[in-house]
């Protein structure tokens, strides 16, 4: 009978913060004392050995798509903020990986637990002790009359802003294929519900809870009296035109990572992707309270429903 084969777990650290490095190491040496394979991406332990080399030599590590695939392990576990698992969810886009953050960073809203749970994470990981969420994700391809320029996704939004400070960027809107208005901003974002606490909500984009199904549609400073922030179907497409300008450019940005310079008449589609990003889940906490904790909302002077007068005459 064939053994049976050591379960893996991806880390996934930024080498750039000593808080985040020493954590890399400590979670690798407690999911190998667990039993698990721990896996780092080949330019990390590269990184980490320069800061902890003694240490994370003591531990047996598997290289990624080396020794071990991506899409061969159980669950990444990424210790950083937020832009750390918008790089992870890039990362492992095609093995489809599920992700669990551990926030080391300021806001953390993807992030499942704080610096102070990494043991706990460890031992979630360990235990199978997680369900796996799909947020939804948008696919955004760019076009120039009938040539194709490129094709990218995004997992919080995809923004179209003005390449030059010197003035602003004249846009067309497009949902559905009807337009809907044009005006000169900053730019403009198109965000899932998982981005619109990100870069939509700092454009005055409402917060939409992640289990809704739809797309927002923000500008940035627009100067139009009619420049709200749309809330669109899942299932719309979203467009947006740059006026056909010889000195009209904006430049496009997926999830702040990627991004490409726009030409005028250049046009952007954004639309839900069909491959969601996978987020591992431990604690099921109401998304209100999470905004609260987050964001630091007063919520002094509540005091919840009122008791049934009738369930108390029960319980007496």
């Amino acid at each position: 009978m064939a053994a049976a084969q050591q379960r893996a777990v991806l880390v996934l650290a930024h080498t750039g913060r000593l808080e985040a490095v020493e954590a890399g190491v400590a979670v690798a040496e407690q999911l190998h004392e667990a039993g698990l394979t721990p896996v780092m991406l080949a330019r990390d332990i590269e990184a980490l050995s320069t800061q902890m080399g003694k240490r994370l030599a003591a531990t047996p590590l598997a290289v990624a798509d080396q020794d071990i695939p991506l899409d061969e392990c159980e669950v990444g576990m990424v210790l950083g903020g937020d832009g750390s698992i918008l790089r992870a969810a890039d990362l492992v886009r095609e093995a489809e990986l599920p992700l669990m953050g551990v926030n080391l960073g300021h806001v953390g809203f993807l992030a499942e637990s704080e610096r102070t749970q990494l043991d706990d994470s460890v031992r979630w990981v360990a235990e199978q002790n997680y369900v796996v969420e799909p947020r939804m994700a948008l696919d955004v391809q760019v076009w120039q009359g009938s040539a194709h320029l490129a094709s990218s996704w995004a997992l919080n939004e995809a923004s179209i802003e003005k390449a030059s400070r010197q003035r602003m960027i004249e846009l067309v809107v497009e949902i559905d294929g009807a337009p809907v208005s044009t005006f000169g901003c900053d730019g403009i974002v198109m965000a899932t519900p998982t981005g619109s606490t990100a870069y939509a909500f700092s454009a005055g984009g409402p917060v939409v809870w992640p289990e809704v199904q739809a797309l927002v549609l923000a500008p940035i400073s627009a100067h139009a009296l009619f420049a709200r922030p749309l809330v669109v179907d899942p299932d719309s497409t979203m467009a947006v035109e740059i006026l056909q300008r010889e000195d009209e450019e904006g430049v496009l940005w997926c999830d702040g990572r990627r991004a490409m310079n726009l030409p005028g008449g250049a046009r952007v589609e954004v639309t839900r992707s069909e491959r969601p990003v996978l987020l591992a889940r431990v604690h099921q906490t109401p998304f209100s309270q999470r905004l609260v904790e987050k964001f630091n909302l007063p919520i002094t002077g509540w005091r919840g429903p009122a008791a049934d007068p009738g369930q108390e005459k029960k319980q007496g």
